[in-house]
């Protein structure tokens, strides 16, 4: 019988609303598992017991009454410690922000509790959200709950590693170059970067303006599907939120995907780890028994990411912590603070023609999605690091490597959603990202469900 931490909220929504299982009962396993398993593998850096119980014996009084607000009332989320929550310490994983209490609470938070979520804490992360490995020297690394001498990718790296160890039903990440795909695929879940602009970024903690992303990150399509059904929608108070028709993105889950066109850039073929470049061929081959049709394309202003990526989001995050790195440098870790005083060495012509670079790659994906339905490529052409006592050149050597994959739907604003792919000969989770047009979240939803009924978590590559 599977633990109930682990089952999805998909599976926890109807016996919840049957009342076959208490929001109160469900919270305590889960926090009871936190007591046990955190220590070890560190995901959470504020943990909120008292009132995720509070919250839980609310929902359950609310539902014992007949006013169940939907699949969302009595889950236990974890919420990403860069989404601000009013009069609850936010640090943005930093020791700048360390003691910051905000006074208000993000508006996708908002949205997820309003829908009856029950918030469990706020979860550990790369520091300010500028790292891909999820070391933290001052609230500790977060761990793989695969093998904790390796990391659960980054920055949303206590999002992933609480959804793999049965810490949290849902959580919540954020995406500025890679931050919610990069530990899905090294710690197993899944995890969608929406269209930008679709998911208010309001109450975030900045990094890089232009390219931030709020999304959800589950154990399984379907919860993303009923995340992203709450988190999406237009918020006057985020400048850059979009305004279109509310989407039922549940409602393509079970179409499959047979016709459904896939390109994959041969630009995503190279430089793969060995065990990655036969998991994706084996992927693709599966893929196509489903009934995709799959061809390699060419797409060459992806060799702009790297440069593009470089300039911009460096540059944007240095400007936003500028006055701090003047005056309390040494609150930053160095890895960060190298990474912020890069950007502050950019020059005008630079970001200029980073952003030119940008609207090419902008143009080139325009062009491309007029004859194909996805893009497909592995989410990072590295299987999973175990940490190094040398953190801050691993940290830059991860990002080196990973920033070429991920980097693109950033600069380009498209979603796209990271799905476990298998595991390495070590035993290790590794990912296959799938981008779609703007605003093509219910087809991108649709194929990752079609890929979840695969079970790919149960092929393991040969030692």
């Amino acid at each position: 019988m599977t633990d109930i931490a682990f089952l999805t909220a998909t599976e926890l929504a109807p016996i919840i609303q049957t009342k076959q299982l208490s929001p109160v009962e469900l919270t305590r396993h889960i926090l009871d598992r936190m007591e046990i398993f955190d220590p070890k593998i560190n995901s959470y850096i504020t943990k909120l017991n008292e009132l995720a119980l509070k919250q839980a014996r609310e929902a359950e009084n609310s539902i014992m009454h007949g006013q169940y607000r939907g699949p969302l009332h009595g889950i236990p989320i974890g919420i990403k410690d860069n989404y601000e929550t009013k009069g609850i310490r936010t640090t943005a994983g930093s020791k700048v922000f360390a003691q910051y209490t905000p006074n208000k609470t993000a508006t996708t938070v908002k949205k997820l509790l309003g829908a009856g979520g029950i918030m469990l804490g706020k979860l550990n992360m790369h520091p300010l959200g500028t790292g891909l490995t999820g070391t933290n020297p001052l609230f500790g690394n977060t761990r793989n709950p695969w093998n904790i001498h390796y990391m659960p990718g980054a920055s949303s790296s206590g999002s992933a590693a609480a959804l793999a160890a049965g810490l949290a039903t849902l959580t919540t990440g954020t995406d500025t170059f890679g931050s919610i795909r990069v530990p899905a695929a090294m710690s197993g879940i899944y995890g969608l970067k929406p269209t930008y602009g679709l998911v208010s970024t309001y109450g975030l903690i900045p990094l890089a303006w232009s390219l931030d992303h709020a999304g959800p990150m589950a154990r399984s399509v379907s919860d993303l599907a009923l995340m992203l059904h709450y988190m999406a929608g237009f918020d006057p108070k985020d400048p850059t939120s979009l305004k279109i028709p509310a989407q039922d993105y549940t409602a393509n889950l079970k179409k499959g995907i047979t016709g459904v066109n896939i390109g994959i850039p041969t630009y995503f073929l190279k430089g793969l780890d060995p065990d990655i470049e036969k998991l994706f061929h084996r992927a693709v081959s599966t893929l196509r028994a489903l009934g995709a049709e799959i061809k390699e394309i060419e797409i060459p202003e992806l060799s702009m990411s790297t440069f593009s990526g470089y300039v911009i989001m460096p540059g944007e995050a240095s400007a936003h912590t500028y006055d701090m790195l003047q005056t309390q440098p040494q609150d930053f870790p160095t890895d960060t603070r190298a990474l912020l005083l890069s950007g502050s060495l950019t020059s005008t012509p630079q970001y200029l023609k980073a952003q030119q670079a940008r609207r090419k790659l902008v143009k080139a994906f325009k062009k491309i999605f007029k004859n194909i339905d996805i893009i497909l490529g592995p989410t990072i052409p590295i299987t999973t690091p175990a940490f190094n006592k040398n953190w801050v050149a691993q940290n830059l050597e991860v990002i080196k490597a990973c920033l070429p994959f991920t980097a693109p739907a950033n600069l380009t604003g498209t979603p796209s959603l990271s799905v476990p792919m298998g595991l390495c000969s070590k035993g290790l989770p590794m990912g296959m990202q799938l981008i779609g047009n703007h605003l093509s979240e219910k087809l991108l939803l649709q194929a990752g469900h079609a890929w979840e009924q695969t079970n790919p978590l149960s092929f393991k590559m040969n030692s």
